[in-house]
């Protein structure tokens, strides 16, 4: 992007939304196109058309993006608080100075001032509740082998809180086209002559017989998601999946409100560069079932790219952190569908009674069989 559009892009305002009955603020209700007031119960509906939802799965060009070509308007500038332990990057309200982190419950007391990054163009809303993400981690927990008592003790409490958060990701889109060589293995089967405890015996003997090949396989990728975001585990929030990412809604600050939504730390290309990967991998399955046979040995893929576009999108997470023998232990929720992922601390006086219990069948059996 140029200098000139570099003025263009100023901080966005405080996004507020007072309650028109008590002038409160107004949160988003998850599940509804409403917002609304905690205090006398007002709602307030979120605008919302098939024409807008068509304009939130809108993708930009890739290329003109690598080259900071993007127009004025897919640009914007945002307040983030920054964590010192683990990193991430979070939007808070303007006139909020110091909290704690959502990902770590750390406090967050580095404000690291406006950022510049693309807009998101499209948010899913949050469908589950807290209750119900609540009530879907303390299933999660429940079935736990080894856990802690204390972990299970905080899962029934009321008191453990979960934090709604909108986390960035990359989705990608890209026509690939890709020229293989490679081998193709023919199971086929020899008989021979062995001895085995002292007689001759015959055993069929499985072989492969490889024949060279080449190809071309073709696919079209659509929505390749990556997560823009470094503060939680990547292994987990991917075991989150899928999305229905045909409930998009267009970027609207509404759906924020009572919420909190962690800034992109993941840059464009570095997210680019992880999608390329899993594309690839698909790529390798296409290539081995274009050799078919029994056996497959792939020497190389050549693959390109054309019409490669993305989109900046933010989808719902319900988070909770717990500390255990001084450790953070985080919990995610997809707030969409309710699927639970997460770290887990173990219980060693759990694991070393059920081992002993164990043992003590053991000798028990041991002890009655001898007796008879």
């Amino acid at each position: 992007m140029s200098e000139d559009d570099e003025s263009a892009a100023q901080p966005t305002d405080s996004h507020r939304f007072p309650c028109a009955q008590c002038g409160a603020q107004l949160r988003y209700a998850p599940g509804q196109l409403q917002l609304t007031c905690q205090y006398c119960g007002h709602q307030q509906d979120i605008p919302y058309s098939d024409e807008q939802r068509d304009v939130a799965l809108t993708t930009m060009d890739l290329r003109e993006a690598l080259s900071n070509h993007l127009p004025p308007e897919a640009i914007e500038e945002t307040r983030v608080l920054s964590c010192d332990n683990c990193g991430a990057q979070v939007q808070f309200d303007p006139a909020q100075h110091a909290a704690q982190c959502p990902f770590c419950s750390s406090p967050v007391v580095t404000d690291t001032g406006t950022h510049r990054h693309i807009k998101p163009a499209a948010v899913l809303p949050f469908k589950l509740s807290e209750r119900e993400a609540h009530d879907a981690m303390r299933g999660w927990l429940g079935r736990l082998w080894f856990a802690p008592s204390k972990l299970k003790q905080y899962a029934r409490s009321d008191g453990s809180r979960l934090d709604g958060l909108y986390v960035p990701y990359w989705a990608f889109d890209s026509d690939t086209r890709s020229q293989y060589t490679g081998e193709r293995g023919d199971a086929y089967y020899e008989t021979r002559s062995v001895m085995r405890d002292g007689k001759q015996t015959t055993e069929w003997v499985r072989k492969i017989r490889w024949h060279r090949v080449s190809g071309r396989v073709a696919r079209h990728f659509t929505d390749v998601l990556i997560m823009a975001a470094q503060s939680l585990p990547r292994k987990y929030v991917r075991a989150l999946e899928p999305w229905m990412l045909g409930e998009l809604a267009p970027y609207n600050p509404q759906f924020l409100s009572g919420f909190r939504a962690e800034g992109y730390t993941v840059q464009l290309p570095d997210g680019h560069g992880l999608a390329v990967e899993r594309m690839n991998d698909v790529i390798q399955q296409d290539v081995r079932r274009d050799i078919g046979g029994d056996e497959q040995r792939v020497h190389s893929v050549n693959t390109n790219h054309d019409d490669e576009r993305f989109k900046h999108v933010l989808l719902p997470i319900w988070m909770a952190a717990y500390q255990y023998r001084g450790k953070t232990f985080r919990f995610v929720v997809n707030g969409q569908t309710g699927k639970v992922q997460g770290e887990r601390p173990w219980s060693v006086w759990k694991i070393a009674g059920a081992v002993l219990v164990v043992v003590l069948i053991g000798a028990a059996y041991v002890y009655f069989s001898q007796g008879k």
